[in-house]
């Protein structure tokens, strides 16, 4: 049986998926008379196609178990997608399953783990399992499109693959 393994999240190792979304290393510099720290265009949102608009919401994810079965996959072929943790304990932990845009290969499916307070913003397109949060009840601010034109689409695999 296939086996994903997770390895760290980090800026380099998830350039083709999209942006890694956290303060470390980030463009910043002071704004309000000093008062305050900017952390500078940490993604690009990429909603415009077909008359899109760019919104907020927020996700309540449930803790997932490990090993878990990957059975579904999903890419927004009109926009990117970010996930924002709302959790600065460095201890809070959630499992990225992704594969790059185009035709789904479950052999190029990847696997990260995500500390602390990084998120991730999707590139248009890229296939992704949805949420995996581990050990509590996660909540997530979440940057996305929306308007006309199908933007979501599904896969159904045979569960052969696992996260563990």
């Amino acid at each position: 049986m296939p086996q994903l393994i997770p390895e760290p999240l980090s800026r380099a190792a998830f350039a083709p998926f999209g942006e890694v979304i956290m303060l470390e290393g980030a463009r910043h510099y002071p704004i309000n008379q000093g008062t305050t720290e900017r952390y500078h265009a940490l993604a690009c949102a990429d909603t415009q196609s077909e008359g899109g608009q760019t919104i907020l919401s927020l996700f309540r994810a449930q803790p997932r178990s490990l090993p878990l079965a990957i059975e579904i996959m999903e890419r927004h072929p009109l926009g990117s997608q970010a996930f924002v943790p709302l959790s600065t304990d460095p201890e809070h932990t959630y499992l990225i399953v992704v594969a790059p845009a185009g035709e789904f290969g479950p052999q190029q499916m990847r696997a990260f783990i995500a500390r602390g307070w990084q998120g991730v913003n999707y590139g248009k397109g890229v296939w992704h399992h949805p949420l995996i949060a581990l050990n509590s009840v996660s909540d997530f601010l979440v940057m996305d499109r929306i308007g006309q034109g199908s933007n979501c689409d599904e896969i159904t695999l045979d569960g052969s693959w696992m996260l563990g």
